[in-house]
């Protein structure tokens, strides 16, 4: 194995994907401590499971009116910069609420607000980042560069939770939100580094018409192509459905009773399982039956949770956790080969977008899916259901995106794209 490593690491030195993935990871580290803390603060603050559930929609509902505008933008314009303005916007952000964290529960109110500016950074910085990637790798080291990142990035939500969960236990807000303000700076400052391949999309083949023409003709595109549109929509509706992760403040603080430094473990369980598939991933990358362990992923992830949902032992759900995880990285690595295979550059921008939209449904939308649930029929009883709902949605998608689960190659993407 050693070798295979050591030969990995020097195909990347030197490049552009390097500088980043530094950038990213950096980006990724302040998003992860910042989501633990607040969602662990505002339960802290109010203990109601409702007000768990307006994090994630205060975060969804700016994403979802700024994706067009989004998606029209990194589309026509360089792709870079409005990633390092909305990382600006995203270190805004982290100084505000390090203000908010010394107000107690009047300062409730404005975390939302600021989450909704959160959201409106992210609204960007998720389709930027995403189409930034083939403008770095060349074509035939993409698959391996989505699972390399998809690597480094858990590796970051192993450390942000953790991280930011014994330091709010230490020393409160003000110090985790203060790193998390530092880390989106230093993220924004590193993107200089990063150097890109030209390419002649942006500002020409899609000048045409108004933005409204240009984001419609991106969306008949994913309707258009099934692997796509299965791929996206299989991803949000599990999640949507099954995610716990907004539940686990509860089960940290309710039922397995370990607090705040337990509740980052637990978060970190999820990306140590991810980590584990992204490295196996980035140096053995699959390219056969890809379809096939898609759905296979999917449905560990729903079983891995119906464990959970039932655990009332740290140890056991920290496990579950780290499967469901490793399951979510295959799919995380599958779903985004195909995407970026089966896309060409000058609709990057529009079908990243949606991509982003799918991604933040499942994770926000599925918070506040997620602790109203909890908040009327209990913790246990939204995850054991949620849980299933997934293994339902795996079952209704193999009826319906048959071509699908029948991709064989990721060239078979890129094979569609040709014959558009």
């Amino acid at each position: 194995m050693l070798p295979k490593i050591v030969s990995f690491l020097k195909s990347w030195r030197g490049s552009g994907f390097a500088a980043f993935l530094l950038a990213r990871l950096m980006g990724m580290f302040a998003t992860q401590i910042q989501a633990v803390v607040v969602g662990y603060q505002v339960y802290e603050l109010t203990h109601s499971a409702l007000a768990l559930a307006w994090v994630g929609l205060a975060q969804f509902i700016p994403m979802l009116l700024l994706l067009m505008l989004a998606g029209d933008l990194i589309d026509r314009y360089a792709r870079k910069p409005i990633l390092m303005a909305s990382w600006g916007i995203a270190t805004v952000c982290g100084l505000a609420l390090w203000w908010l964290s010394g107000h107690g529960s009047a300062g409730v109110s404005g975390i939302y607000a600021t989450l909704v500016l959160f959201g409106c950074s992210r609204a960007f910085s998720g389709p930027a980042l995403q189409s930034l990637l083939p403008q770095i790798v060349p074509r035939e080291k993409l698959a391996q560069a989505i699972a390399t990142n998809g690597m480094v990035m858990r590796a970051a939500s192993i450390g942000g939770p953790l991280v930011g969960g014994l330091i709010y236990a230490w020393g409160g807000g003000k110090w985790t939100y203060s790193i998390c303000a530092f880390c989106f700076l230093a993220g924004t400052l590193l993107l200089i580094r990063v150097k890109l391949r030209p390419t002649p999309a942006n500002g020409t083949a899609t000048s045409g018409g108004t933005m409204l023409q240009r984001f419609a003709t991106g969306i008949r595109f994913i309707f258009s192509r099934p692997i796509i549109l299965g791929s996206i929509s299989l991803d949000l509706f599990a999640v949507l459905l099954g995610g716990v992760v907004a539940l686990l403040p509860i089960y940290a603080h309710d039922i397995l009773h370990v607090g705040a430094d337990g509740l980052g473990l637990l978060r970190s369980a999820i990306a140590i399982g991810e980590v584990g598939a992204g490295f196996f991933l980035s140096l053995w990358p699959f390219d056969r039956a890809v379809g096939k362990k898609l759905f296979i992923a999917v449905i560990v992830f729903g079983l891995a949770n119906l464990t959970f949902s039932l655990s009332q032992w740290f140890w056991l759900s920290f496990a579950t956790l780290m499967i469901a995880g490793a399951a979510d990285m295959v799919s995380v690595y599958v779903r985004s080969a195909l995407v970026q295979f089966s896309t060409p550059d000058d609709m990057r921008g529009r079908v990243s977008a949606v991509n982003m939209l799918f991604i933040s449904s499942s994770n926000e939308l599925g918070e506040f899916r997620a602790g109203l649930s909890a908040e009327y029929f209990g913790p246990v009883a939204a995850a054991l259901f949620g849980g299933l709902c997934t293994l339902g949605v795996v079952g209704l998608w193999f009826r319906l995106f048959p071509t699908l689960f029948s991709v064989n190659k990721f060239a078979e993407a890129e094979e569609n794209v040709t014959a558009r």
